[in-house]
C-alpha cells in the first residue's frame, strides 16, 4: 500500500508542478483600439453590448478565469476568432462598403435566429449573454432592416 500512496503523491506533485508551470505561458488578452463602434438604436445597441461584446468587440472583459491556463488559451483563441469574424469595435469598417455591411448583418441574423449566438458553453457563466425570444427578434428586425438599406 505504501508504494501506491507514494506513486499517488508523486503524481499529484507532478500534476501540480505542471499546472503551476503552464501559468507562465500567457495568452494574448489585449483590447486594441477600435476603428469605429456600432451604430444602432439604443435598445439594440444595449442588447448587443450585453450579449456579444465580450467576444465580438475590442471591449472584452477578461474575467479572473481568463488568466488561468489552460482556460486562458482557449478563451483568447475563441475571442480572437470571434473578432476576426465580426468585430463591433470596427463596425464603421464594415459600413464603409455596402456589400460588406449587408453580409455582416445577414450573418448576425443567421446566428441569432439559428440560436448559435451566444454559444451554450459561454451562457453557462455569462447569464447576460442569454437573449430572450423578444430580444432576439429585436436584433433580427434591426439587422434585416439595416441589410435592406445597405446594398441593392
Amino acid at each position: 500500500m505504501t508504494g501506491v500512496r507514494r506513486r499517488t503523491k508523486i503524481l499529484v506533485a507532478v500534476v501540480a508542478a505542471a499546472f503551476l508551470a503552464i501559468q507562465f505561458v500567457q495568452a494574448d488578452r489585449t483590447n486594441p483600439a477600435g476603428r469605429g463602434d456600432l451604430v444602432a438604436p439604443a435598445d439594440v445597441s444595449r442588447l448587443i453590448r450585453r450579449a456579444c461584446f465580450d467576444c465580438h468587440s475590442n471591449e472584452t472583459r477578461w474575467l479572473w478565469y481568463s488568466h488561468v491556463a489552460p482556460f486562458s488559451w482557449v478563451i483568447a483563441r475563441d475571442v480572437s476568432a470571434a473578432r476576426r469574424r465580426l468585430n463591433f469595435s470596427d463596425w464603421t469598417e464594415y459600413t464603409a462598403d455596402p456589400e460588406t455591411k449587408k453580409h455582416k448583418l445577414q450573418e448576425i441574423v443567421q446566428s441569432i435566429a439559428g440560436g448559435d449566438m451566444s454559444p451554450w458553453y459561454y451562457r453557462i457563466l455569462h447569464s447576460g449573454a442569454r437573449l430572450h425570444p423578444n430580444e432576439r427578434e429585436l436584433i433580427i428586425r434591426w439587422a434585416n432592416q439595416e441589410a435592406t438599406t445597405a446594398a441593392p
